[in-house]
């Protein structure tokens, strides 16, 4: 099971309390304070502003200049909006977030759970990856998780732990997946794994072409998804209007066919993480200012043997 909540030192709450008033106010109100920050972010300090331009330019070869900044300015509103959106996850009701986030065919996940098999739920960071958990785990309660990585900031991994586990689904370190799914094998889980964090030559990453560029990924799902007989879905999301979201999940393949040959590509070494990347970048040239442009996702090289 993922850990408990650690004791943390008295003034952590004082250093919430902010956040967790603004968490009060009604949404129509933090779009308002999104404005603010949207202009503090995109003229202001110009938060990774040479991040996001060189992101969006090799995505979108095909783009004028014009049209990469125009992008990156809906961006920026997107991305403000997502952040009040996070601080509402610590009083939002589950009847609001489910009036708010819409999941299209929810069968899809409840087949395999109803089942007992263990699900691993591939998400990236488009839309609003922290609502999707939160409501799963309102949906879904006691069968859903999301596996993190530890912040440095330790009030902030409080916070953002807080948050993430407060309407049900647990929160599970990224060194403890292994550990987690071992114990709830057979039992009908979920476990939620964001693919599109930049893997280190440490992470055994899995090499394929993402929106015109070399990337790695971590290829934890198709080692996993054999070993557990586990479902793979992908998920998307794509925000329809201000506040609302509609999820839709995809099933992928479960890994590699046992005793393939070792001058097999590695695409087929790794079909369910190939085939995510394929889907992810489907949703991102559909709504490109929806994408996290921020992340410095191409910062590592291939290296060849």
């Amino acid at each position: 099971m993922s850990q408990p909540p650690p004791r943390v030192p008295w003034y952590y709450h004082l250093l919430a309390a902010p956040l967790l008033a603004l968490a009060h106010l009604p949404l129509g109100v933090l779009y308002g304070l999104a404005r603010v920050v949207y202009w503090l972010l995109a003229y202001g300090v110009r938060y990774r502003q040479r991040v996001v331009l060189d992101n969006l330019r090799h995505a979108f070869p095909e783009k004028s200049e014009a049209e990469i900044r125009l992008i990156g300015r809906r961006f920026y509103w997107h991305f403000a909006q997502v952040l009040v959106e996070i601080i509402k996850l610590a009083a939002i009701s589950p009847v609001e977030l489910s009036r708010r986030l819409r999941f299209t065919n929810p069968g899809v996940l409840l087949r395999p759970l109803e089942e007992r098999r263990l699900v691993l739920v591939l998400g990236s960071h488009l839309g609003n990856w922290e609502w999707i958990l939160a409501r799963a785990g309102a949906l879904f309660p006691g069968w859903v998780a999301g596996v993190y990585k530890v912040l440095s900031n330790k009030f902030f991994e409080w916070f953002m732990r807080r948050l993430r586990t407060r309407l049900g689904p647990e929160a599970v370190p990224m060194q403890s997946t292994l550990r987690y799914l071992v114990q709830h094998r057979d039992t009908g889980h979920t476990v939620s794994l964001l693919l599109d964090q930049a893997a280190g030559p440490a992470d055994r990453p899995y090499w394929t072409e993402f929106l015109h560029r070399d990337a790695g990924f971590y290829s934890s799902a198709d080692r996993l998804a054999p070993q557990f007989d586990a479902i793979v879905l992908y998920v998307g999301i794509r925000r329809e209007r201000r506040g609302y979201y509609a999820v839709t999940f995809a099933e992928l393949p479960g890994g590699p066919l046992p005793g393939l040959a070792p001058t097999v590509s590695e695409a087929l070494r790794h079909p369910a993480t190939e085939a995510f990347v394929r889907h992810l970048e489907a949703d991102i040239r559909a709504t490109p200012e929806q994408y996290l442009w921020t992340h410095r996702r191409w910062k590592h090289n291939r290296r060849f043997n």
